[in-house]
């Protein structure tokens, strides 16, 4: 595959968040409500498509277990096949409750859907009692350590250099710009500000193609691999394509994040994956540079 231009997602593609920010979904669920769900149904709602916000996920992930308490009807597999029918993301959740629930018990489900508890409780618990204060501004109420301590590097020294040195490099993430920097810095990556959209650039989200295009846009590419680790990745390159059809856009999906093995590999090609890698280290072998055109 040839490209000019790189974008690379963080999350589940440069470090492994498992750990981290997916451990912090399940338990801020738990620590406010006193329910959880198996971590592994996360990537049921990462499936379903419009949850580059890991807060907003927390929060449909709290809407699901109040809603159950009213006697919502759907398995979490079903809740998550609706979301995706409705377009995706919080906003397609709140609608499907509404759909199954009659007026008062969703009225109570609302009244104890605290959605600034929740991330509260889970910048907490992600970035740890020092950082918390640091980056939020607040006194902690939990004192730990912080999750994001736990997140393994996935990128390998000699692909970091291989990678720079034949592409421009940009990234897209839906972390907060602070602890994207964070993970740059961990993983030795360093891409000028101007080549990276994070939560705090722009509010859309993924799979909305404007980060992308203006990336490539910036990056004065022609032909651009962007590697992630959702479906929303991939939606997000086809999207560019079809907004931007000067340009080649190739989406990329990666198999270290929640989606994995042949099972996530068949998901990435059904999405439409122009190709799919078992790590961020085998892009190297995966892309070519695209060829100066000769002198005339």
């Amino acid at each position: 595959m040839h490209a000019d231009t790189l974008v690379l997602d963080v999350d589940g593609v440069l470090v492994d968040v498992a750990g981290s920010y997916r451990r912090a979904i399940v338990e801020s669920v738990e620590r406010v409500y006193g329910e959880a769900i198996a971590q592994p149904a996360i990537q049921q709602f990462k499936d379903a498509g419009g949850f580059n916000n890991d807060w907003e996920l927390t929060d449909a992930v709290a809407l699901y277990v109040l809603a159950g308490r009213e006697g919502f009807p759907l398995s979490i597999e079903t809740f998550t096949s609706r979301i995706d029918a409705s377009g995706g993301g919080l906003a397609a959740a709140r609608s499907v409750v509404d759909d199954e629930l009659d007026p008062a018990p969703r009225e109570r489900v609302l009244d104890a859907w605290d959605r600034d508890r929740l991330r509260d409780v889970f910048q907490q618990l992600y970035l740890g009692a020092n950082l918390y204060r640091e980056l939020e501004g607040g006194s902690p109420e939990l004192h730990t350590r912080g999750y994001i301590h736990d997140e393994p590097v996935l990128l390998d020294p000699e692909t970091r250099e291989a990678l720079t040195e034949r592409f421009e490099i940009g990234v897209l993430t839906g972390r907060p710009a602070a602890e994207a920097d964070i993970a740059l810095e961990r993983v030795g990556l360093d891409v000028p500000e101007e080549h990276r959209f994070t939560m705090d650039d722009w509010e859309a989200g993924k799979p909305d193609p404007t980060a992308l295009v203006t990336l490539a846009e910036r990056l004065d590419g022609e032909v651009i691999a962007f590697a992630g680790d959702t479906l929303d990745d991939v939606r997000t390159a086809q999207n560019a394509a079809d907004a931007d059809p000067d340009r080649t856009y190739h989406g990329i999906g990666v198999l270290t994040g929640g989606l994995s093995g042949e099972s996530g590999r068949e998901k990435f090609e059904r999405a439409g994956a122009s190709a799919v890698v078992e790590s961020v280290n085998d892009l190297p072998e995966l892309l070519e540079c695209v060829e100066e055109p000769p002198a005339n």
